[in-house]
């Protein structure tokens, strides 16, 4: 029950942020200010508050159980990815889209905001370690596939972004216990506030482009999303419990695997101009149903 009113939050959120961008209010570039507050401040001292005012009991040997956990959930959700385009019949030009869609979660801009709302900020801790395969896999794997033959070129130091370092130095806070002033404790609390409004309300703004109406009458999508948000939440978290050391993990794990497509999908396909519509449609419709799957998920494997 808590998570689905905490869903319900959030899709208020979302509604205030697409109410804002129909009314002229929020534009584009205001999306764009948004997601660099969320992306460079609020999730940052999201990730630092859960260990400096955060309330979890997570070990050394726990965080690498997590570790070990993420690397292993990424390796499997790559050959569900290279399935993917396979299953749902997907064209030549859609093929990239529906791989980034399947591998990449929306974890930062959705499943943050819940797990700190629903589970508190310590299990921001185990959270925090699966934004590092994530980050060099979006970063390689992902521009890899909207890039196809040319993919050449990258390079390694994009991975080390704010969201790499800001999980590396929360884990560092965590285990040497170092002391923080009040002061910061204060700024960085209250910096973290803002990740969960001000991200959905980012969500919102970008959905307002997207004809809703279209999007239900895609049966592709729909049974993509069924499959994405669903099944493979689902049947990963049964796995998952049988090695996860407490249940906080394995709900965070959940959480990991339920939260719909990357918006960074989006960002890439049109970086690099490869079928920007279908990864917009693709994120929208996982975004908006999954304030009804996520409870449900919870609720069937909790």
């Amino acid at each position: 029950m808590l998570l689905l009113q905490q869903m319900i939050v959030l899709f208020i959120y979302m509604l205030l942020g697409y109410y804002g961008s129909r009314r002229g209010a929020l534009d584009a570039k205001a999306g764009k200010v948004l997601s660099w507050i969320v992306i460079n401040l609020a999730n940052p001292a999201l990730l630092l508050n859960s260990a400096i005012g955060g309330d979890g009991k997570a070990s050394g040997r726990e965080l690498l159980s997590t570790a070990v956990i993420a690397v292993l959930m990424f390796a499997v959700l790559l050959i569900l990815a290279w399935a993917a385009p396979m299953v749902f019949q997907a064209s030549e030009d859609e093929k990239g889209i529906y791989k980034l869609m399947t591998t990449f979660n929306n974890i930062g801009f959705m499943g943050f905001p819940v797990i700190a709302a629903v589970y508190g900020s310590g299990a921001l801790l185990y959270a925090a370690i699966f934004t590092l395969p994530f980050n060099v896999l979006i970063y390689t794997y992902g521009i890899a596939m909207v890039r196809g033959k040319d993919a050449g070129g990258f390079q390694w130091k994009s991975i080390f972004n704010i969201g790499v370092i800001s999980c590396l130095a929360a884990v560092v806070l965590y285990l040497s216990s170092v002391p923080v002033p009040e002061s910061v404790k204060t700024a960085v609390s209250g910096l973290s506030g803002l990740t969960g409004p001000l991200s959905m309300m980012v969500i919102g703004i970008s959905l307002s482009s997207i004809r809703l109406k279209e999007l239900f009458l895609d049966k592709k999508l729909l049974s993509y999303a069924a499959v994405k948000l669903l099944v493979i939440p689902i049947i990963g978290t049964l796995i998952i419990r049988q090695f996860a050391a407490n249940e906080l993990l394995t709900a965070v794990c959940m959480i990991m695997l339920a939260t719909p497509a990357a918006s960074m999908t989006v960002m890439l396909a049109g970086q690099y101009d490869c079928n920007v519509e279908l990864a917009s449609k693709g994120v929208a419709i996982t975004t908006i149903l999954s304030v009804i799957t996520i409870p449900i998920v919870s609720w069937v494997v909790l």
